[in-house]
């Protein structure tokens, strides 16, 4: 099942919650204010996007409201941060299985619809 992480006032995020519905798809959406992504999830979608700095969103309110907008995190530092908040992320995140795509992608939302139509995990 498809699944997609973001906030509720986000535009992208609504923007892909209306995609996979217009298309008749079900989909599991999750809201990172009460709930951010397990270990597993953060790791699988990092590796999906080429890294987990795909991920960081320097320009969030989340990121200035803790001060981060001016540094540039290690890699491992980064994947800590975004466990233990991911209000820091860039949304949506749209996964299904070991695939993933990030932000307002709707290609890659496509390419997702087409998977998950096919039996995809």
């Amino acid at each position: 099942m498809i699944q997609i992480f973001g906030q509720p006032k986000c535009k992208a995020t609504r923007a892909a919650q209306r995609f996979f519905s217009d298309r008749k798809m079900r989909f599991q959406d999750v809201d990172l204010r009460e709930q951010s992504l397990s270990d597993g999830e953060l790791k699988a979608v990092a590796q999906a996007l080429g890294g987990v700095a795909a991920l960081w969103d320097p320009t969030c309110k989340r990121v200035r409201e803790l001060g981060l907008q001016h540094i540039e995190p290690a890699e491992d530092r980064l994947f800590e941060l975004l466990l233990e908040d991911g209000l820091l992320c860039r949304t949506p995140i749209v996964r299904l299985g070991a695939q993933a795509t990030v932000g307002k992608d709707e290609a890659g939302w496509k390419a997702l619809f087409e998977a998950a139509k096919a039996g995809g995990s």
